[in-house]
């Protein structure tokens, strides 16, 4: 009797298991997969910690609104920072996106000449799984604003 009460325990007590997992899995949020496209206003870019000119170690440092992908309403906002690396070329940078569902963090170069492509290293919220990468594209001539298209995985 003792035999086959023991195995019929072990196998009640791992379907609770299954159950309470399964039924905790379900209450944590997740980072939605597909895309998100933002457009970066860069109003308060400042280069500190340098020479006065163009030089490898410059700090770029910035905290702007982003507006959704019609140009037309605030949706969030981003701060961060970039050292400068090569001369005239390219910063290498890290900053978050504040948007209502959570924040997006990401790292990865920034071209003074063209689009670039970064790494989405984590999030919050909604976003708290988040893995993949984000677009970076010029979104005018003047590099005052920016496309921000993340595409996210997880």
């Amino acid at each position: 009797m003792k035999r086959a009460f023991i195995p019929a325990a072990v196998v009640a007590g791992a379907v609770l298991v299954f159950a309470v997992v399964n039924a905790t899995a379900k209450d944590k949020p997740k980072a939605a997969g597909g895309s998100i496209h933002v457009i970066e206003h860069a109003t308060s870019d400042a280069v500190t910690n340098g020479s006065a000119g163009d030089a490898t170690g410059n700090i770029l440092t910035f905290a702007n609104d982003v507006f959704d992908s019609a140009d037309s309403k605030k949706v969030g906002s981003d701060q961060g920072y970039c050292v400068r690396i090569v001369v005239g070329k390219t910063w290498e940078c890290n900053w978050t996106t504040f948007l209502a569902d959570g924040q997006i963090t990401v790292e990865g170069p920034f071209s003074d000449t063209g689009d670039t492509t970064v790494a989405i290293t984590g999030g919050t919220g909604k976003y708290q799984n988040a893995r993949g990468s984000m677009a970076l594209k010029y979104h005018n001539p003047a590099g005052t604003e920016f496309d921000f298209v993340f595409n996210l995985i997880g």
